[in-house]
């Protein structure tokens, strides 16, 4: 899961400006804690509107913190407060990326919404859009020896441009770095600012189908007050 060059592949090229044009209006876009908060009243009601409130608590807390410590901090935040559903259960679809808010709101999600509720808090906390990653991996289920392995999304922290990543999962909750996940054989990885491909196969999870996902996502999340 070590740091690779950007596809130089023409459509690679395509694909990662679309993201970086798509990106750059949430990245420039502020909180309107207002209107998040009206949304979520109107929506979940008050479990949720309290939820939002603890989220808003941690990341007034966490904006003086280093790096490192912002990271376990949203990472816990997450971990503790939403639980595991696949989106069929959740949404009736079968891949269904949802804003941090609709998490929140209903307090359950899929790895890419664990995922995506991270990294979109670390991106509000000041963390630069370089240093973090979404990561498509295969994960293996069972152990070193098991066979199996299934689709799984997980965010990456980059300290520097050519550090080891430190992996935020919502199978595991200590971050750890990528050397020490054998378990996970990274896909493709993404942010604003470009694409990369890893050493699996891109059919796995095609970048192209999920680049429509987040447009819809990111459209979404701005009329939700991000």
């Amino acid at each position: 899961m070590s740091s690779a060059r950007p596809v130089v592949r023409v459509i690679g090229y395509c694909i990662a400006l679309a993201f970086a044009l798509c990106s750059a209006l949430f990245v420039a876009a502020e909180l309107n804690p207002q209107k998040m908060q009206a949304v979520m009243q109107s929506r979940y009601g008050s479990d949720g509107v309290a939820l939002l409130g603890a989220w808003n608590r941690m990341l007034d807390s966490s904006r003086s913190l280093d790096n490192r410590e912002k990271i376990t901090q949203v990472n816990d935040f997450f971990n503790r407060h939403i639980r595991y559903t696949d989106d069929v259960t959740l949404w009736q679809k079968s891949d269904y990326w949802a804003t941090p808010l609709e998490t929140m709101g209903v307090r359950a999600g899929d790895c890419e919404d664990f995922t995506i509720a991270k990294y979109m808090s670390l991106l509000e906390l000041g963390i630069p859009t370089e240093q973090l990653r979404l990561i498509y991996v295969r994960a293996q289920i069972g152990g070193a020896q098991s066979k199996r392995f299934q689709a799984h999304m997980v965010l990456g922290y980059y300290s520097s441009a050519d550090a080891e990543p430190l992996i935020l999962d919502n199978l595991i909750s200590r971050i750890e770095p990528a050397s020490k996940r054998p378990d996970l054989r990274p896909v493709f990885s993404f942010n604003s600012e470009g694409l990369w491909v890893g050493n699996s196969a891109q059919s796995q999870a095609d970048p192209t189908a999920r680049l429509s996902r987040w447009r819809d996502l990111l459209a979404r999340v701005r009329e939700e007050g991000f």
